[in-house]
Parts: C-alpha cells; sequence; structure tokens
C-alpha cells in the first residue's frame, strides 16, 4: 500500500496545533498494522502523535453479553459506551491536554482509569471499527477507511477462532451488515485503501 496520499494529508493536517486522524475499518482489516507504518514514519519525522485503540474501552462483559438483545446488536450497540466516548474522548482531543478515560482489562474483565496527556501541536489517531458511527465522525478531521473483504479477514483469525462460525454468523458479520448498510462507510471517507496494508 502506497501511503503518501495520507503522509500529505496528515503532514498539511499539522500546520493546526490538532489533526485527528480516524483509522476506520472491520476486523482484521489491517488497521493496527497501518498504525504501526505511521508510528514509524511519524517518529522519523519528528512529528509528535498520540494514538488510541477502541478497543481498549470497550464495556465489562455483562453490559455486551447475554443482556436479552440480539447477538449483533450487543456488539454494535453494547460493545462500546458511545455516548461516554462521544463525551470523554471524541469531544475533548481538539482541545484538551489529558484526557481520563476507562481503560478495559480483559484478564480479568475490569476497568482502571488511565491519564493520557496530549501535547499542544501533534497528531491523535483514533483507530477502531465502527469508527464514522454518528456519534463520533463529525470529531474526526479525516479517515481512512480500510475496505478488505470478509473472506480474507476470516483467514486471519485464529484456527481456534475459526472454529466459532456461528458466533461470526449471528454477532459480528450482521453487525458489519449493519454498519456497511447504515453509515456506508466507504462514502464518509476521505481515503478508502482496498489494498492489503504491509508490515514495514
Amino acid at each position: 500500500m502506497d501511503i503518501n496520499h495520507l503522509k500529505q494529508a496528515i503532514e498539511k493536517g499539522l500546520q493546526n496545533d490538532r489533526f485527528i486522524l480516524g483509522i476506520d475499518g472491520l476486523s482484521r482489516s489491517g488497521k493496527t498494522t497501518l498504525v504501526n507504518r505511521l508510528k514509524q514514519w511519524l517518529q522519523a519525522e519528528g512529528h509528535p502523535a498520540v494514538i488510541f485503540h477502541l478497543d481498549d474501552y470497550i464495556e465489562d462483559r455483562n453490559k455486551r453479553y447475554n443482556t436479552g438483545n440480539e447477538e449483533w446488536y450487543e456488539y454494535y450497540f453494547l460493545q462500546w459506551d458511545a455516548e461516554y466516548l462521544k463525551q470523554e474522548l471524541f469531544s475533548k482531543v481538539h482541545t484538551g491536554t489529558e484526557l481520563t478515560l476507562r481503560f478495559y482489562v480483559e484478564q480479568n474483565d475490569s476497568h482502571f482509569l488511565k491519564n493520557t496527556t496530549i501535547p499542544r501541536k501533534c497528531l491523535i489517531i483514533i483507530e477502531g471499527v465502527f469508527l464514522q458511527r454518528p456519534e463520533w465522525r463529525n470529531h474526526l478531521d479525516y479517515i481512512v477507511y480500510l475496505d478488505c473483504p470478509r473472506e480474507t479477514r476470516f483467514k486471519r483469525e485464529k484456527e481456534a477462532t475459526r472454529q466459532k462460525v456461528d458466533k461470526f454468523e449471528n454477532r459480528y458479520w450482521k453487525a458489519e451488515d449493519h454498519y456497511l448498510e447504515t453509515v456506508r462507510p466507504l462514502e464518509g471517507a476521505d481515503l478508502v485503501v482496498s489494498q492489503p496494508v504491509q508490515p514495514v
């Protein structure tokens, strides 16, 4: 993947004090790989950056499993507290100097408050699925959407995970279809990347 267009957009955005970059894409589409490539380039260029991964801010299991709702609904609407993240993350990254967010610990299904200091002038990258949902979209200056076929993404899962096809069919894929049909993220993105994102 040639990310020169993205680098140019970042350099233009950094002429201001803050530039908020969103990396959107469905599960296993290559978001983390792209973020890691950008991180190396930013460090080489001396550009300060702060990175937020939405999966660090998911809800407790009892709020997103066995709630009485359909599984896809739990994943799309209950995996994250969209309004909380809107207020405490997305609404504050343009001007805040320190953000305090509930950080999820998967090992014991708990949260702790984590402070993140943000330099006055920097790039802020927010990466995660369903990033263009209505609660969050307008708080981002530039959005990249990684468009990767479901079959390719599924092959990237661990073999043990791929055995749970029912969970994908009932939970993940239905939620993805809802996002694609109602939000139409390819149309809302500033840049759509269809090629695989290769590691550095």
